[in-house]
């Protein structure tokens, strides 16, 4: 006797997404009030970089591949470990592993995570707007800290951290609202939804 019976397995899993924008932002902010010229390249930054920038993100990137999110696992993950790089590429050379990054390393480096930044800003047309904004400011970044190292103008590093700051914001803005949409069950902070 056949059963033809069919199950339907619901995905009960959390929203992985806040903890991915909070890390991400919290970090952006703390690393780029540095660039703003507001205190020292300290080990708050290294540690946030590595703990919650990096770890916490390649984690909500690993959840968000079990609720079957390509982009949220590319995003989260590629930016935790881009955290991670980072504090590696300040911190290496200090314990005499390797040798420092050359400048002209180091705006290659900028570069690249500017253009897949730019690259992924088009996944966000489909999502939301906060996400758009989010996106778009960190590609701005990128490109932007690679051109002060470029020409070491120091206006331009401070300028950059003031923006940075405000990528920083705005992932945050775009977790709080994601999560605190998601406990009251209706928009207390507007994402801009996009209507597919």
């Amino acid at each position: 006797m056949e059963n033809n019976s069919t199950y339907r397995i619901t995905d009960t899993t959390a929203n992985p997404g806040p903890l991915g924008l909070l890390a991400f932002g919290m970090t952006t902010v703390l690393l780029n009030i540095h660039n703003a010229g507001f205190y020292e390249m300290n080990s708050m930054i290294f540690g946030m970089g590595i703990f919650y920038g990096g770890i916490a993100q390649v984690i909500a990137g690993i959840l968000e591949a079990k609720k079957g999110n390509t982009f949220g696992l590319t995003a989260f993950t590629s930016y935790g470990f881009f955290w991670l790089t980072l504090v590696g590429l300040l911190v290496m050379p200090k314990l005499g592993w390797v040798e420092a990054t050359s400048n002209t390393a180091m705006i290659s480096y900028l570069v690249m995570w500017g253009i897949f930044t730019t690259l992924l800003f088009f996944g966000t047309l489909r999502i939301n707007k906060a996400l758009q904004f989010v996106f778009a400011t960190l590609a701005l970044l990128f490109f932007l800290l690679a051109l002060g190292d470029a020409t070491g103008n120091e206006m331009l590093k401070q300028i950059t951290g003031f923006e940075g700051i405000i990528c920083g914001g705005s992932a945050i803005y775009a977790g709080v609202g994601t999560l605190l949409n998601e406990v009251y069950g209706k928009e207390l902070l507007p994402l801009g939804a996009i209507k597919k």
